[in-house]
Parts: C-alpha cells; sequence; structure tokens
C-alpha cells in the first residue's frame, strides 16, 4: 500500500502521474494546468508539492496553486453572512472563493517574466484572512506545469433543484431550514465551471466514503489541539464544521470518477488501493478517452518493479520513467499481452477502461 499523505509515497505517486501525463505537458504550448481533486485530508497538498518537485528534477518550471489560496478575504465573507446568510463566514463552499484573482493568476502565468513577475495568492487559515500580497510568492517566467487543488475541483451543479430540498445533516436542518444557504452554494457553483474548463487533466485522489473525512480531519486537528493552537476544533466543533461540505463531498464521491483523467483510489488509511500479487507491484488507473499518448486506442498504465517494467517495455512501450524504485511504462494492449505471455505473470497489473485487470495466475 502507498500513504497518500507520506512524502516518499507521495512522491511514487508524483512520478506515477507525470508518467502518465508527462509527454503531454512536455509537448503543451501552454502552461498544463492539471487538477488534483480530493476530499478534505485526502493528500492533495502533500501530492501537489510531489509534483512541484519531480517537474523541476524534469527541468521544468512549475507552481502550485490551490482553491484554498483564493478565498475571499474575511471581511468579505462578513459581508456576504450579512446579506445572504450567516453560514456564510464558514470558508470553504462554493460562493467564498475570489474567482476573478484565480482567474487572472492563471490568466497572467503564461506571460510571466522577470519584469513583470506574477503574484500566487496565499491564505493564511490561522488568522482565516489573506496573506498580504506583498508576501506572496512571485513567478518570473511562464511555467510549464501548473498544479491546481481544491476539495470540489470538477464538480458540477445539482442536475436537479429538488434534490436541494432535504437536508443532509443537522446543520442543514437546524441552520439552513428554508435551503437559502444551499441553493445559494449551489448556484455559485456554477461560476466555476469556467475555472474547470480550464483543467487540462483532472487527478482523483478518492476517498472511501464521506464519513472517512471526519477521521482524516480529526487526525490532523490532534496536534493542533495538543499544542492549543487557536482555531483548534474539538469533536463538536469539528462535526459542525464538517457538516458545510458534506452535501457537495458526496456528490463528489457519486460524479468525479467518471469525469477524471487519473483515479487513484484511497483506503481508510490513505493509502492506494491496488489488487493483491507482488507487494512491489501497484497499480493505477487511467481513462483512455482523453489519452495524451494516442486517441487511436486504449493505451494501458503499467506500474510494476523495475525489472517488470523493462520487460513490459521492450515489448512496446509508449512512454515510461523510473523513479524511486518504481518505474512506470504505458504500453498498448498488444504490447500487455506480449507480457502477459513472457513472463510477467504474477508480477504487473494492468489498468484501463472499465476497471483494473490483473495478470495473474
Amino acid at each position: 500500500m502507498l500513504s497518500a499523505m507520506e512524502s516518499t509515497d507521495a512522491s511514487t505517486l508524483a512520478a506515477a502521474v507525470l508518467g502518465h501525463f508527462g509527454a503531454a505537458v512536455a509537448q503543451a504550448e501552454q502552461p498544463f494546468v492539471l487538477g488534483i481533486s480530493g476530499l478534505q485530508g485526502s493528500g492533495k497538498s502533500t501530492l501537489a508539492a510531489r509534483l512541484i518537485d519531480a517537474s523541476r528534477e524534469r527541468g521544468w518550471g512549475a507552481v502550485s496553486l490551490s482553491l484554498d489560496d483564493a478565498y475571499l478575504t474575511r471581511a468579505e465573507r462578513e459581508a456576504l453572512a450579512v446579506a445572504v446568510h450567516p453560514l456564510l463566514r464558514t470558508r470553504g463552499v462554493p460562493g467564498t472563493h475570489d474567482l476573478p484573482l484565480l482567474a487572472s493568476t492563471l490568466d497572467a502565468l503564461p506571460k510571466a517574466s522577470p519584469g513583470k513577475p506574477v503574484p500566487i495568492p496565499r491564505f493564511d487559515k490561522g488568522r482565516d484572512d489573506r496573506y498580504e500580497p506583498s508576501s506572496w510568492p512571485a513567478i518570473a517566467e511562464p511555467p510549464k506545469l501548473v498544479v491546481l487543488d481544491g476539495w470540489f475541483l470538477g464538480v458540477e451543479p445539482a442536475a436537479d433543484a429538488a434534490a436541494l430540498d432535504q437536508p443532509v445533516n443537522a446543520l442543514e436542518r437546524d441552520e439552513d431550514p428554508d435551503g437559502r444557504w444551499r441553493r445559494w452554494v449551489d448556484a455559485r457553483l456554477g461560476e466555476y465551471l469556467p475555472v474547470w474548463r480550464r483543467i487540462d487533466a483532472l487527478v482523483l485522489l478518492r476517498a472511501p466514503s464521506w464519513k472517512i473525512v471526519a477521521t482524516w480531519r480529526a487526525d490532523a486537528e490532534r496536534p493542533l489541539l495538543e499544542r492549543g493552537e487557536p482555531g483548534a476544533m474539538n469533536g463538536a466543533a469539528l462535526s459542525r464544521f464538517l457538516q458545510h461540505y458534506e452535501r457537495i463531498s458526496r456528490r463528489a464521491l457519486a460524479t468525479l470518477d467518471d469525469k477524471a483523467d487519473f483515479v487513484l483510489r484511497l483506503d481508510e488509511h490513505r493509502s492506494l488501493i491496488a489488487p493483491s500479487l507482488a507487494d512491489r507491484t501497484v497499480i493505477v488507473g487511467a481513462r483512455p478517452a482523453r489519452d495524451s499518448f494516442s486517441r487511436r486506442g486504449p493505451n494501458l498504465l503499467l506500474m510494476a518493479s523495475k525489472d517488470v517494467a523493462r520487460r513490459a517495455r521492450s515489448y512496446g512501450r509508449v512512454a515510461g520513467s523510473e523513479q524511486g524504485g518504481v518505474a512506470v511504462a504505458r504500453v498498448g494492449p498488444g504490447a500487455a499481452e506480449a507480457c502477459r505471455a513472457q513472463a510477467c505473470v504474477g508480477e504487473a497489473l494492468v489498468a484501463h477502461a472499465g476497471g483494473t485487470r490483473a495478470f495473474g495466475r
């Protein structure tokens, strides 16, 4: 199993992601926007950081940008709380982000230069407000890769407005009895679609369920509580906080698998789920519909030990990389069958449209 939160394992996942999208990134004439979507606590920030490191090792300029960095200021959210609904004091839901700031940053990055560097917004969650713009990091040249992450990246408004009628938790029942807040939030979600359309490829860190998010967040809050950090939440406060995000999180779980270009399925320990074969073999999935290497038919992504991947590549590699003791090879269906016939049996797995297939006994 690979932990999405551990630096070493996140580096392995980053190698797999870049092994899949590397050719598309390299060939892109504009900065390639790679989205990472995952519920709270799934490891988005850790994976994004490792992707930046891995990109720079390839000689690519890279920058990370999070929806969390584009929150409205505390004063702006206070104004929304007064004008629209008190629940909008809490950051995070659609409608609490500065979309013009996010869009203008993405617009400016291809034109970044030493004479006109692009500041990257940053938000101080401890103060619940933006850092002063003078302290934002600045990018002085166009990056090859932009990693954009967010907990509801790619989610769309409700397909049926009637689905918003019934509350999904105590917060909606008691603090939004007429549904005004949740309808306003869902309407604002439509304003994020132009941002979603700017994403060249979407990676999904797929949580096993909504309920596990509370455990993941409690794990993160525990050391803050022990240190007496301002804003650290106890169990009751955390439960109420998470209910702000439950409705859209459940929609993400129900809809994003089919929209994502690359799905990493996590278990309750934030470990990558893979069929049980050799310990050294892990599989990650790919969608061929938007395949960046071949549009003539589905290619397969093989992630295995170096020895196995070398053999697979010898039968018809499309692209591959070796990092951190793990090799990633992309092979066509014919090459995969050759691999199966030529001693990869029991050692290799491939992911393809419709699920995961094991080459095993």
